[in-house]
């Protein structure tokens, strides 16, 4: 049978050097993992535990992390602990001790809000209020990030001492965390002219992330001048309503008035940004929708799910824009949102352009209630 030869020496250290895994590269693999059920490992702060996804822990995993002893605990976020009742000492998100008796279901109760209503009664619940919270906020926002329930079941444990340690993916809070926060770094990738039905001359610019995320997409529509404002839309990805023509929202009708406007006008940019649902990705939408056919706007919904109202990051779109050698924009944007971001990541806006479409009975009250509630200039 072959054997892989052991490596030592200089080519040991080679190995190291080039072939291991970064931080950045490990967070994507821990991503990865907690959608499938496999736990991590987080380690800081004087501390180190396992991490399992809330959504996706099944019950072997389950009985195997309470075999290890300890206290585990739910960690979810203020939001979601405002709703339960719950007090979230630690302001952002809150430490549930997990019951002897407690399942599954009945953290995936404690995580999706979907029942609710037919189940209100699920306490009294009592969070934590004294230890270090700081690996478990880190553990909520890494399975945020994998575009999750935002919960995790974290268990305090000596990590060195489990037979299976050395197969998890482990980070470190210190550089993990700062990582988790920063604006990806786009990078070019390949472009080529693609006319459309709006726009006969359009180049179509594929962006990658360094961090290993998903691509975004920017629709140039003619030659426009660097040296001047580019008109400019930042769309966010909206699978139900860009594709399937959605009357819920007034995305849709956005995506092509800019795309009109822009051929109009010869030139400009629609950057197309991966950030389905404000953010919080198609399946977290379904879930906010169905919480919606409940009679909650759009604003609760995210909150019982435990997300902020929008979880969007434009500093992406401010980068790709600086990156194709833009440095001011006339913003076609309803959202002071947009803007405030733009400017922070150093792109100037110099004017913002209205952009009030598709108005339609089933999204009046959506629309009604971004106003309200998100700002948004309608």
């Amino acid at each position: 049978m072959f054997q892989f030869p052991i490596i030592t020496g200089y080519m040991t250290g080679l190995m190291t050097g080039h072939f291991a895994p970064d931080t950045a590269e490990l967070i994507n693999r821990a991503r990865a993992d907690l959608r499938m059920g496999v736990p991590v490992v987080l380690c800081g702060h004087g501390s180190a535990a396992l991490v399992l996804a809330a959504e996706t822990m099944g019950p072997a995993r389950l009985a195997t992390l309470r075999a290890l002893g300890g206290a585990p605990v739910l960690a979810i976020t203020g939001r979601r602990a405002e709703t339960l009742k719950a007090r979230p000492y630690d302001g952002d998100v809150a430490r549930l001790p997990l019951p002897e008796e407690a399942d599954c279901a009945w953290i995936r109760a404690i995580a999706d809000p979907a029942d609710d209503l037919r189940t209100p009664m699920k306490g009294p619940l009592f969070a934590l209020r004294e230890g270090d919270a700081a690996l478990h906020r880190l553990a909520v926002s890494l399975v945020k990030s994998a575009q999750l329930l935002p919960a995790a079941v974290v268990l305090e444990t000596a990590v060195e001492s489990l037979p299976e340690a050395a197969l998890l993916t482990r980070l470190e809070a210190g550089s993990a965390g700062p990582l988790l926060l920063r604006a990806t770094d786009p990078h070019p990738v390949v472009a080529a002219r693609l006319p459309t039905r709006l726009a006969h001359g359009g180049r179509l610019h594929i962006f990658r992330p360094d961090d290993g995320g998903v691509e975004h997409y920017a629709f140039e529509i003619g030659r426009p001048d660097r040296a001047q404002p580019v008109l400019a839309r930042l769309h966010s990805a909206c699978f139900t309503g860009d594709v399937l023509g959605s009357l819920k929202c007034d995305c849709g009708p956005q995506l092509h008035a800019a795309l009109a406007q822009m051929g109009d006008e010869g030139q400009g940019v629609l950057l197309y940004l991966n950030q389905e649902g404000r953010g919080i990705g198609l399946a977290n939408k379904m879930r906010a929708y169905s919480l919606q056919d409940q009679g909650f706007d759009t604003v609760e919904a995210n909150h019982r799910l435990g997300f902020e109202d929008d979880e969007r990051d434009f500093r992406i779109g401010a980068d790709i824009l600086k990156a194709m050698g833009f440095a001011r924009v006339r913003l076609l944007t309803n959202n002071p949102r947009k803007i405030a971001m733009m400017q922070g990541a150093g792109l100037a806006v110099t004017e913002r352009v209205p952009l009030k479409v598709g108005l339609t009975d089933q999204n009046a009250a959506y629309l009604a209630t971004k106003a309200a509630k998100s700002g948004h200039l309608l």
